[in-house]
């Protein structure tokens, strides 16, 4: 599994990737992470790297690397099982998690599209008292101009990994 990571984040958790690793295969393996903060609160959006599927969790607390992993694991298991999506983790996320390598963001277009969900979300958090939780959900069913105008949760769920971990199709 690849996480992609933004300086800002990277310098909160104290990783600094030194080169940008080419997409994985298995895109439903390769994430891209920023910190942001919202009236004073620290967050963390995790983002698909080709589909721009999006959480929203709360950043306090994490302070190194391990740590960080552990929170985006475990938050990543429970919005995919409320998103209705937990067999698309345990099968093809999950597996990838057994290796991870941190990098440098891919391209700007995936960091101004980021931003653009991240000034979304700032203001669902502020102005609406909306969860991070309920954020995600809400982020996932915008339209968004790098995906076509479709939303990142139809296109993250016709991802195709051509070749599973276990040598199937899917």
């Amino acid at each position: 599994m690849i996480v992609r990571i933004t300086s800002k984040l990277g310098t909160k958790i104290g990783v600094t990737p030194s080169m940008v690793i080419p997409a994985d295969p298995n895109p439903f393996a390769d994430w891209t992470a920023h910190l942001f903060y919202a009236d004073r609160t620290q967050y963390i959006m995790i983002t698909n790297t080709l589909s721009l599927y999006s959480m929203v969790m709360p950043g306090t607390g994490i302070t190194t690397g391990s740590m960080f992993l552990h929170k985006v694991t475990n938050y990543m298991f429970e919005f995919l099982h409320d998103d209705g999506l937990r067999f698309l983790y345990e099968r093809l996320i999950s597996p990838a998690m057994v290796h991870v390598s941190f990098s440098k963001t891919l391209n700007r277009s995936i960091t101004g599209s980021m931003n653009d969900l991240v000034h979304q979300a700032k203001a669902y958090i502020i102005n609406d008292y909306i969860s991070p939780l309920d954020v995600s959900f809400k982020l996932n069913d915008m339209p968004l101009s790098y995906i076509k105008y479709d939303s990142p949760r139809d296109v993250f769920t016709k991802l195709k990994f051509e070749q599973a971990p276990s040598g199937e199709s899917v």
